[in-house]
């Protein structure tokens, strides 16, 4: 053997070795190799860089400390890169191990999965470690290398039968032989629902761990945010407090610490995450703090919402309707909201952004016949605004469809009937998507209303798992603020609608309103 072949066989071996021994230098080689971009380390003030600390956790995994690790860290941190190349950097070090990857959806798992694959095919990863991905089982979500180790991605709730992760008999080795691995295990739009989470939880006990080749010695990962106090992060991490073994281990890395120092500046300064979490404190304290708010805290806080003692210049204004089913007292109310559409302005400067003024409301409890003559007695009140209503949005139930179906005879009113489907989300998510738009006093309210004590105080009572009795008032706030502040319905429409003198109409509407109400009196007669 020549001295030129030999000297380049023992530069392989030792950049083998050192690619071996560190995780976090695996993953820059090959990240570069496979995007052409350098991997960019955090560089927080007076804290560790969480990729260091990560990598170090996940390393002592592989030297068999560790049963089971929950990592907790915001998302878009790059967590989910550093499992890729952990998996791609288990199997160059130990080709026969087997891993089993989950997330909350099949589609995002197998992706996860390709990017490994893709690594492995890498023609630097096949010259220094020899391994071969087996030609029979190449799929990009499901393969095995030529030394029966190899990788299965799926879903959380995805079949798993059939299927393991370990080696049977590595921990009495001291090797290790592969792992489970959760990432991201809750769908954000779901975790609010005791259901589906309790699904996921169910779903890690009674399935996940059955499929471990090293019983309980092979071990488990667990990396992603803490969503909500009862998800699986938060299950996982009362086992770890339980654990007496010392091999469970939990790192979790709030976005900001107790000095209020960035974690990961480059993405999200400071300041920002100190916006955050004025403007959306739920979502911020449970994904980047790590810690959800006790679920019964208060979603809506009565200082976010701004009093007026003057009215803005309203430009366009709407109703909202959430019908019940019965008129009892312990079931929700009907409640009529009607709204104002303004251009938020500071000191006579136009600021772009508009806000929504809370001008009436009614809450009230009537059989669904009388639901009607209720609506047309509130809309009446409300033709007596300067601006007036032109659209009506309901709920699509039985009782607000047939109450919409009933005011589209009313001649220049729009009736929009609002559908809520699963992509809506529970009602938990919907009231948590619109927090930041109160948080920021976009929503305010009249000094003069008898309404602004009733709506503030019912605001207050409103929680993440619903704790609190009722929603109803709640619920026309919800879609107010979908459809004029996110949607921007009105505002995508003509906001300025031709106006006219309203004497003549208010005594048409009226004449209106009460030949329907005689003749429905006919009627019983």
């Amino acid at each position: 053997m020549s001295s030129t072949l030999q000297k380049a066989i023992n530069e392989t071996a030792k950049e083998r070795k050192k690619l071996y021994d560190s995780l976090l230098l695996f993953t820059k080689v090959f990240y570069r190799l496979r995007t052409g971009k350098d991997f960019v380390l955090s560089h927080p003030i007076c804290r560790e860089s969480h990729f260091i600390s990560i990598t170090r956790e996940l390393e002592a995994v592989v030297n068999c400390e560790l049963d089971l690790l929950v990592i907790n860290v915001a998302p878009r941190y790059g967590k989910t890169e550093l499992l890729i190349h952990f998996i791609a950097w288990c199997l160059a070090k130990y080709p026969d191990s087997s891993f089993i990857y989950t997330s909350y959806t099949h589609s995002l798992a197998a992706t996860q999965g390709a990017v490994i694959r893709d690594i492995m095919m890498l023609p630097e990863y096949k010259k220094l470690f020899f391994v071969d991905i087996d030609k029979a089982s190449s799929a990009k979500h499901d393969f095995k290398t030529t030394e029966a180790g190899g990788l299965y991605s799926t879903g959380i709730d995805g079949t798993i039968i059939g299927r393991g992760a370990g080696l049977s008999g590595a921990y009495k080795r001291n090797r290790f032989g592969g792992a489970i691995i959760v990432d991201d295990a809750h769908k954000e739009s779901e975790v609010c629902s005791d259901v589906m989470r309790q699904a996921v939880i169910d779903r890690y006990e009674g399935t996940l761990k059955s499929r471990r080749n090293d019983g309980f010695r092979t071990p488990i990962i667990f990396i992603g945010q803490c969503l909500h106090e009862d998800d699986l992060a938060a299950y996982l991490k009362r086992e770890v407090e339980a654990d007496t073994t010392g091999r469970k281990r939990m790192l979790s890395l709030p976005s900001l610490d107790e000095a209020q120092n960035a974690l990961y500046p480059e993405k999200h300064t400071k300041d920002e995450l100190l916006e955050m979490q004025e403007t959306n404190p739920y979502v911020f304290a449970a994904q980047h703090q790590q810690n959800p708010q006790p679920a019964g805290g208060s979603l809506f806080k009565r200082e976010w919402f701004g009093i007026l003692e003057i009215d803005p210049e309203i430009i366009t204004t709407f109703i909202t309707c959430d019908t019940a089913e019965t008129e009892k007292e312990y079931n929700d109310a009907s409640v009529f909201s009607f709204w104002g559409v303004y251009k938020i302005k500071h000191g006579g400067f136009d600021t772009g952004m508009y806000g929504i003024h809370w001008l009436n409301c009614w809450e009230l409890r009537v059989e669904p016949k009388d639901l009607y003559d209720e609506f047309m007695q509130f809309y009446y009140t409300c033709m007596k605004y300067k601006v007036k209503p032109h659209l009506a949005a309901i709920e699509k139930k039985s009782t607000g469809t047939t109450l919409g179906s009933s005011l589209e005879a009313i001649q220049g009113l729009q009736v929009l009937k609002l559908e809520r489907t699963r992509a809506s989300g529970s009602k938990a998510d919907r009231f948590i998507s619109i927090q930041r738009y109160i948080s920021t006093g976009r929503v305010t309210l009249p000094t003069y209303g008898k309404h602004t004590e009733m709506c503030l105080d019912h605001c207050a009572k409103i929680t993440a798992n619903n704790t609190h009795r009722f929603d109803d008032i709640a619920d026309t706030l919800y879609d107010a603020v979908k459809l004029a502040l996110i949607d921007k319905t009105f505002i995508n429409m003509s906001i300025n609608p031709e106006t006219e003198k309203s004497d003549k109409m208010l005594k048409e509407f009226a004449a209106l309103h009460h030949h329907r109400k005689s003749l429905r009196r006919a009627s019983t007669w």
